[in-house]
């Protein structure tokens, strides 16, 4: 799917945006991945606005983006010839490395750890973000732009409603509005994300002791990351540091999700329909007369890379349709679905035995 290009009608808003951000504000901008929530990386109270706005924990780190051809020295102290590898054949693009911390860094960004997350964005709205901010040679902290623990937003729209904007709040710049309060001062439009979950994230800061360590997988799969480094990354281990978008509850609407293979829904559906139960369907190969017995029902493509482009707004659109319950058909758990299946397994968390439970009432 063809990216929005930043047309010379968008520059005036993307020189706003940058000064926004030079003064401590935040700003929501698109990637490939979803919309994140920037902020000046080398501000921590700038940083600390995006904790505050988000609600989120202050021990979970975010991701620095850098402009292309940034200067990685400036942010670490070692980048090893694989993590280089990896920049030169995956940026930009949805792949966060974690590296050491260069000590002039702030720790704001790593949440305490020696280590940060960096990556280079692909969409161009955000290339030319990162351009304009401080002559490209900043960087701007940027987890997703939505409440912690909901689902990532894939527009512009769904930033709007996650903290209650219309179009006509974001834009102006008003004194120091935009440096004064854990606000956000402007949504920068970029059509919808094309990648449509979260960057890999490896971690290449113990090279020499772990080798490559995959901490949440992505659109770049470790397979690709093994033929240009010569290593298939590990699974995360005990010692292995933080990295953003990886608690166990994570992703998550409003409505309880639960997953269900295809050959149990007709029953569950029948079951739950007898108990007065709206259900929501999430599928992608269900029949036609099932999904046409559901409240609600968001059909995805079944190929992992188009799923993944879907996801959120499908759940999303089913967590506003009324429903009691999401239920989503398992997808195939093969590798090319590893990135779809983490984030479902972390919206599904908490919702165990929640049919049970409905079914009981």
């Amino acid at each position: 799917m063809k990216q929005p290009s930043a047309t010379v009608a968008d520059q005036a808003a993307i020189a706003e945006a940058a000064a926004i951000l030079e003064q401590g504000g935040l700003v929501a901008f698109p990637t490939e991945t979803v919309y994140g929530l920037g902020a000046d990386a080398e501000n921590p109270a700038a940083v600390a606005r995006i904790y505050e706005a988000k609600g989120r924990p202050h021990d979970h780190p975010v991701i620095v983006h850098l402009a292309p051809g940034a200067d990685l020295d400036y942010w670490t102290t070692d980048v090893p010839d694989a993590a280089r590898q990896l920049v030169q054949a995956f940026w930009p693009g949805p792949l966060t490395l974690i590296l050491k911390r260069h000590p002039r860094i702030p720790d704001a960004v790593s949440a305490g750890q020696d280590s940060v997350g960096m990556r280079c964005p692909s969409h161009p709205v955000a290339i030319a973000l990162l351009q304009a901010f401080k002559g490209g040679k900043g960087g701007l902290a940027a987890p997703s732009a939505n409440k912690f623990g909901n689902v990532s937003p894939t527009t512009a729209q769904h930033v709007r409603d996650e903290f209650g904007m219309d179009a006509h709040d974001d834009g102006a710049l008003n004194g120091d509005d935009a440096c004064s309060a854990a606000e956000l001062s402007r949504v920068l439009e970029g059509g919808s994300s094309e990648v449509g979950i979260e960057s890999t994230i490896v971690d290449m800061s113990r090279l020499a002791t772990h080798g490559p360590v995959l901490l949440r997988p992505g659109h770049i799969s470790a397979q690709q990351i093994a033929e240009v480094i010569g290593m298939l990354p590990a699974a995360p281990d005990q010692a292995a540091p933080r990295a953003s978008g990886t608690l166990e509850s994570h992703y998550a609407p409003r409505t309880p999700v639960t997953m269900l293979a295809a050959d149990g829904f007709a029953a569950t559906l029948s079951q739950l329909h007898a108990k007065g139960v709206k259900v929501a369907l999430i599928g992608h190969d269900l029949p036609a007369a099932l999904t046409a017995s559901a409240h609600a029902h968001c059909m995805l493509p079944a190929d992992p890379a188009g799923y993944a482009y879907g996801l959120y707004a499908a759940l999303r659109d089913m967590d506003q349709t009324g429903a009691g319950l999401i239920l989503v058909e398992t997808p195939p758990q093969d590798g090319a679905w590893l990135g779809v299946n983490d984030r479902l397994r972390r919206s599904v968390f908490g919702s165990a035995g929640v049919i049970a439970s409905l079914l009981q009432k």
